[in-house]
């Protein structure tokens, strides 16, 4: 008999998290003993304990609760770090990261632990099949397949080339699928990016169809997997694979024809008619497709919170007014919403601005959004204006810009001004949220680097992120 318990590289994991109450899923999760896989899937509330375990290890602050969407913003030119402070990501900032540092291996060791752990829930699951029913059975293999998919892409993102730069045919990553329980299969060769992105969308597919159309709460709604995260996410896979066709198949499934864009399947989702309400409680809006819970009891942990990082409070980094920053730009009038409602002049660094869309204090307890309704229309107006209707495009974009700014006009927009219109406006919509250096990337461009003070082309080895040290030394079968 084993304990449900594993070790990838240099990470420990423990499996199971514990409920303290079904209606805040695992806000308040705290670790349980280790178990023996006779007894972790023996009752219905302890499977369920493993499904909220996987969202509990995804929304580490070292993942998506933090760092990963700090560092991906932290790279480009739309922030200045003020501290100098090697432990909230200067280095990357610096664009001298190296292999050894311990905050991008924590990328790492923290997304290969919630992969496990995905794997390890799959193969339980199919081996204690009368636990649950098999509809709920069904929706807990689809929730365990997102999270596996989203982990995946988002590490192929820091460490391994775009997929634009040579059709996928470079290096990616090990693709783990099987549970381990020590480290007797450390040894795994890197799969091609196209391979792992193959398993990515599979997961999805898989998933679109086992999830539910929705849950009981508006709450559930925002924090567990349901049919349209699957969707939406596929959005921004495809998006990435520069399959702009594929995209507007998936977002046609919850964007309307026309305008207003709204969702009518499953759950209706639309855009915030304040924006500023997308960032409070209770955080469960109708754009707000998936997000990470946080709690006292559960927060991301210290100097790994976004408010910590942007906020006015504290300030590590501050926005960039010069002229290549995205506070500067036309587009982003000083009478957008997003500049009014969502920065904040800051005291500490002579009244330069600062975002206050993850406005708490200590422990930085706001939930962290990892897919918006707004990112769905922009993922959508870029792919019509690629290879679809540039009138639509045009409709998708002034939709997600006018609800900020309703006087705005874009006027007569050939496709490149429209499509660099729509990249500036994923700058100004998810400033803070993670995705500058991603959407850079994932276009082949050059990554405009404050911080290194360099544009740092495609050819460069900053431009990705180096396999961790840790992954090098304990498995031989990684290659370069």
């Amino acid at each position: 008999m084993k304990l449900f318990t594993t070790k990838i590289g240099m990470l420990a994991i423990t499996v199971a998290l514990s409920l303290s109450s079904c209606n805040k899923e695992f806000l308040n999760a705290v670790p349980e003993l280790d178990l023996s896989d006779a007894t972790v899937f023996n009752t219905p509330a302890r499977v369920l304990s493993q499904v909220n375990g996987l969202y509990g290890s995804a929304k580490s602050g070292s993942l998506f609760g933090g760092r990963y969407l700090i560092y991906n913003d932290i790279r480009g030119e739309d922030w200045v770090n003020r501290t100098t402070n090697s432990v909230t990501g200067y280095s990357t900032y610096q664009g001298n990261q190296d292999p050894s540092d311990s905050y991008l291996a924590g990328f790492w060791n923290v997304g290969y632990g919630t992969i496990n752990r995905a794997n390890l829930f799959l193969e339980g699951l199919a081996a204690n099949p009368n636990v649950v029913p098999a509809a709920t059975a069904a929706n807990y293999r689809g929730e365990a397949k997102f999270i596996r998919a989203l982990t995946y892409f988002s590490l192929l993102q820091y460490f391994a080339k775009p997929y634009v730069l040579d059709k996928g045919t470079s290096p990616g990553l090990p693709l783990r699928l099987k549970g381990e329980t020590s480290s007797a299969n450390n040894a795994l060769a890197r799969s091609s990016v196209a391979q792992v992105y193959d398993q990515i969308l599979k997961d999805l597919n898989e998933a679109e169809t086992e999830l539910p159309d929705s849950y009981s709460s508006a709450l559930l709604n925002t924090t567990r997997a349901h049919k349209n995260s699957a969707i939406a996410l596929k959005t921004r896979v495809l998006l990435a694979k520069n399959d702009f066709a594929g995209v507007i198949t998936e977002a046609n499934k919850i964007v309307s024809a026309t305008a207003p864009f709204k969702g009518t399947a499953r759950v209706a989702h639309a855009l915030q008619a304040d924006v500023s309400a997308v960032f409070k409680a209770p955080y469960t809006t109708s754009e707000s497709i998936f997000s990470f819970p946080m709690d006292a009891t559960n927060a991301p942990g210290t100097q790994n919170q976004l408010g910590y990082y942007f906020n006015a409070g504290n300030v590590e980094y501050y926005l960039n007014t010069g002229a290549t920053g995205v506070y500067s730009q036309a587009q982003f009038r000083a009478t957008d919403d997003r500049k009014t409602k969502l920065t904040v002049a800051t005291t500490a660094v002579a009244k330069f601005p600062s975002s206050t869309k993850f406005s708490g204090v200590s422990p930085y307890i706001d939930y962290v959004p990892n897919i918006r309704y707004a990112e769905v229309l922009l993922n959508l107006a870029e792919a019509e204006a690629e290879v679809g209707s540039q009138t639509r495009a045009l409709a998708l974009l002034s939709a997600v810009h006018q609800r900020s700014d309703a006087t705005y006009d874009f006027g007569a927009l050939d496709k490149a001004g429209l499509i660099k219109a729509i990249l500036m406006e994923r700058r100004i919509e998810f400033l803070a949220e993670g995705f500058r250096a991603n959407d850079v990337l994932r276009r082949g461009d050059p990554l405009n680097s404050y911080g290194a003070g360099a544009v740092i082309q495609s050819s460069d080895p900053r431009y990705i992120y180096g396999i961790p040290l840790g992954e090098v030394q304990t498995n031989p079968a990684i290659g370069k």
